[in-house]
């Protein structure tokens, strides 16, 4: 299956904060800010939110250097900050949503017709993000992330249930993303049109602090 989910999204998230393509250093500054490197800090309760980066769509594959499984062009969502220190330091996040739009995802798997939807289980998750840009999504103790696919088949709908115990990524501040390359998914549940893992890929761009006039674009520092 080719969703990103972070899937979750969260993850994607999800989740999350920017970070630099080299984050800034900024040892006076908070971890996250909006403005620009080392600018305003972004504020306990604030929200934040992301889409898919435009021309990018969300993967989960059955193998890490494969294509077949299922992509969704739109994909997006939301976190809010718990934790802002001083930089360098890391910061803690809340995924409270991740979404993946149906109508925009198909699959190329054989016997496959369609994708009804995909859902990112067991939210909130927690993230972390560092003043290096490492991104860490982790469920909540005793609990997973859980991505559930239902497709349509030839021989009808079926759901296939996959699960990972955390997901990395990198925020980079060149273009106030985040990334998730092939962190990967076993299948929990499902028909044996379900893959065994899942590899999800996706990039999400940019972060901006919804709570915030104007939606500012969050750096990490």
């Amino acid at each position: 299956m080719r969703t990103r989910t972070s899937l979750t999204l969260a993850a994607a998230v999800t989740t999350l904060a920017l970070s630099a393509a080299g984050p800034a250093s900024a040892a006076d500054g908070s971890v996250l800010t909006t403005g620009g490197a080392g600018g305003t800090a972004v504020a306990a309760g604030d929200v934040l939110s992301a889409s898919l980066a435009g021309g990018t769509n969300a993967t989960l594959y059955s193998s890490a250097t494969g294509t077949s499984g299922i992509s969704c062009s739109s994909s997006a969502f939301v976190a809010t900050v718990v934790d802002n220190p001083a930089a360098p330091g890391t910061a803690t996040e809340s995924v409270t949503s991740h979404t993946f739009d149906s109508a925009s995802c198909s699959s190329n798997v054989v016997g496959v017709l369609g994708v009804t939807s995909i859902k990112v289980d067991n939210l909130p998750y927690t993230t972390t993000v560092t003043s290096g840009g490492a991104l860490t999504i982790t469920p909540a103790a005793g609990s997973s992330i859980q991505t559930t696919a239902v497709l349509r088949t030839l021989l009808g709908s079926i759901t296939c249930v996959y699960r990972a115990p955390s997901l990395s990524g990198t925020a980079n501040n060149a273009d106030n993303s985040i990334s998730f390359t092939n962190q990967q998914f076993t299948k929990f549940s499902g028909s044996s049109l379900c893959f065994s893992n899942g590899f999800f890929t996706a990039k999400y761009a940019p972060v901006a602090d919804t709570t915030q006039s104007g939606s500012p674009a969050v750096f990490v520092n």
